[in-house]
This record gives structure tokens, C-alpha cells and sequence, in this order.
């Protein structure tokens, strides 16, 4: 039997809670308020409630620690020992379009290694989590990587590129090169959390993402590696560095997936 640490029953907690608007927000897209936060970019109403929500349990937990969130920044950051990493609406383009294909996602970073995160998909009700040192979970069932052997045979999935993205050609041609090289189309599902979670259910077998934000994928670092997968950044820019470049996927793919990526660097 699985014993949830503190953490995880905060998180979960603050997930269940946040999701319940959430999910009567989905089922009335028409009447949400919708703000345009730049190119191609959209905060609704819903979005700032669910973070409000998840930013309120925390802290009424735990007051001294920092938070960084998408909507409101970085709250007592005087504290970066102990950081939750929100992103209340991963996919959110998906839920302003009535796709029921987005999540709540969370991640705790402790002396800056993620130590457990949950990514929270309320349509499907389901909930991925998972904790180092103690395996990653869907609904309470142990979840491991696929063991897809052969990156020829291998079922991808990425994302991107943004409307204001500035290297939108190398993320296109990179999606073609690869798309050549693998005998399945390669998947675009619009959340990147979800994406990474799939990856370690084994759903999918691998997935590479350009220009994700820190919050779009802290849970999901822990996840992977805690269903037997890897994770790896590439390109990192220093000057951004909540701005990430990354790679996830089961074990036997991943140098190949690599080495695909940054072929087409080169």
C-alpha cells in the first residue's frame, strides 16, 4: 500500500478542490471572460481562479514558502529552498475551445530538485502522481514507461511552436526531420504536462517540447523518472531559465531520440 507524504496529500487536496470551478468553467466556455495576454495567448477568468484556489491551500499550509505561478509570479521568494511550481491550467487553449484535453499541474522543488509533483486531468478525473524514491501513479495504480524498443517504431508527441515564438521554422523543420525518421505521425495534443504524463503511463513512448515554461513541466520531471523513464533538457539558455528545451522518454529510446534532436541542431 502507497503512504502519501504530506506533500502529496496537500497537493492532492488543493487539486480536488480547484477542479471543482474548473469543471463547471468547462461546461460553460460561452460565458467565460477572456482577456488577451499577448499573440495568440489567452488568460480566462478560470485560469486565475484555479491558481487562486491552489495558491491559497498552500500557503495557509505552508505561509513561508515560495511560490511560482504563471499568472501571479513568484510569491515569497525570500524562500527558495521549498517552492510549489503551479500551473493551473496546462492546455489552456484546449479548454477556451471546449477540448477536454488540459490539466492542473504541480510540482514541489526542495533544494532545487523537484521532489514530487501531480498533474490533475479533471475531465477524465484522471490523477497522475508521484514522489522520488516512491513510483509515480495514475488513480492509485502503479505506472511504468513503455518498452518500445525501436525509435522507427516509437509513438512521439510535441508541441509548439507558439504564435510568438521567434524560431518557429527550426521547430517546423525539426518536426519534419523527425516525422521522417519514425514510422507513426507525430502527436500534438496542446498540453504539455499531459503529454510528459502520457509518456510515463506509456501512452506515448517519448516527447520532446521547445520553449516550455518551468511550470508547464516541473511535475512531470519527477514523474518520468519515478516511471522508469529519462529527462533531459537541451539548448538551455541562460538567460531565460524558467524557459525550457526538453526530452522524456522511456529508456530504450531516448539516447536515439537525442541524437534525432540534435542531428537537426547541427
Amino acid at each position: 500500500m502507497r503512504l502519501n507524504s504530506p506533500q502529496i496529500n496537500l497537493i492532492t487536496k488543493a487539486c480536488l478542490k480547484a477542479s471543482r470551478s474548473l469543471i463547471r468553467d468547462f461546461g460553460e466556455i460561452e460565458n467565460l471572460q477572456v482577456s488577451a495576454k499577448g499573440p495568440g495567448d489567452f488568460v480566462s477568468s478560470a485560469d486565475k481562479r484555479t491558481e487562486k484556489i491552489l495558491i491559497e491551500e498552500l500557503l495557509k499550509a505552508h505561509p513561508n514558502h515560495c511560490i511560482v505561478t504563471e499568472e501571479s509570479g513568484v510569491i515569497n521568494n525570500s524562500n527558495l529552498n521549498n517552492k510549489w511550481i503551479i500551473d493551473p491550467i496546462d492546455g489552456t487553449t484546449n479548454f477556451l475551445n471546449g477540448i477536454p484535453q488540459f490539466a492542473i499541474s504541480i510540482g514541489y522543488e526542495e533544494e532545487n530538485e523537484i521532489k514530487c509533483g501531480i498533474i490533475f486531468d479533471p475531465i477524465k478525473n484522471e490523477m497522475f502522481l508521484a514522489e522520488k524514491g516512491n513510483g509515480a501513479y495514475l488513480n492509485n495504480t502503479r505506472i511504468r514507461v513503455s518498452n518500445r524498443k525501436r525509435l522507427k517504431d516509437a509513438l512521439l508527441v510535441t508541441g509548439g511552436p507558439k504564435n510568438s515564438s521567434k524560431i518557429k521554422d527550426k521547430i517546423f523543420s525539426e518536426y519534419e526531420f523527425i516525422s521522417k525518421k519514425i514510422n507513426f505521425p507525430i502527436r500534438k495534443f496542446g498540453s504539455a504536462a499531459l503529454d510528459i504524463a502520457y509518456v510515463s503511463c506509456g501512452r506515448f513512448d517519448g516527447c520532446w517540447h521547445r520553449e516550455l515554461n518551468y511550470w508547464d513541466l516541473a511535475a512531470g520531471i519527477v514523474m518520468i523518472k519515478e516511471a522508469g523513464g529519462f529527462f533531459d533538457y537541451f539548448e538551455e539558455d541562460k538567460k531565460f531559465p524558467l524557459k525550457k528545451n526538453i526530452i522524456a522518454s522511456n529508456t530504450f529510446i531516448h539516447e536515439d531520440l537525442k541524437g534525432l534532436v540534435k542531428k537537426d541542431i547541427e
